[in-house]
């Protein structure tokens, strides 16, 4: 493990929290008066989710390694690139009137958020099977660590800033995830 190592990890991290992060900027806007306990119990799950999903797509991955070692960083690319390019393209077609719906934040709604927010954390854990268990389970805390402080972060610039940032931040997460992506291409190719 390396500088790069952990370069890639923090700024993927980034990249995944991006969708949590936009979320409770949702949630901070819709439910401005919400308590300490709900509010780090919503940081938490986002965080928890974000930790399960690489997991599994660990060893999903690591059953098929023997066939797909080859193609690591392409598929890395291809789907660091789907899911930013999905990211942007929502940031940028996001309607401003959604943002002002007032909703409940129940624990289901939580853990639906939750579900949506990390499914690509999944197909990143795919791409994590040519790392040492050590190295995955280095990579799934700095997500879930990060995912909870910008959860957090989320939250409170969405109760004070309302619309003005929005979906720039998603935007900001998708171009973050491509980066990584031709990053991790390149460097492999070359």
């Amino acid at each position: 493990m390396n500088f790069e190592f952990y370069f890639r990890t923090i700024s993927l991290s980034i990249g995944l929290a991006m969708d949590a992060c936009v979320i409770s900027m949702g949630n901070g806007l819709s439910n401005k008066n919400i308590s300490k306990q709900k509010l780090l119990l919503m940081a938490l799950i986002f965080a928890v989710f974000q930790a399960i999903m690489p997991i599994i797509g660990f060893f999903i991955g690591y059953l098929i390694l023997g066939v797909i070692k080859d193609y690591i960083p392409y598929i890395a690319l291809f789907l660091l690139t789907i899911i930013g390019y999905k990211m942007i393209i929502e940031g940028i077609r996001k309607n401003e009137k959604e943002a002002e719906k007032t909703k409940e934040l129940t624990f289901f709604g939580l853990i639906i958020q939750a579900i949506a927010s990390s499914i690509d954390a999944l197909s990143i854990g795919i791409t994590f099977a040519e790392y040492s268990l050590v190295m995955m389970i280095l990579s799934t805390i700095f997500i879930s660590v990060i995912t909870f402080f910008m959860c957090l972060l989320g939250f409170f610039i969405g109760k004070k800033f309302g619309n003005v940032l929005g979906n720039k931040s998603e935007i900001l997460g998708g171009v973050i995830l491509i980066i990584i992506g031709l990053e991790i291409f390149v460097a492999s190719v070359i």
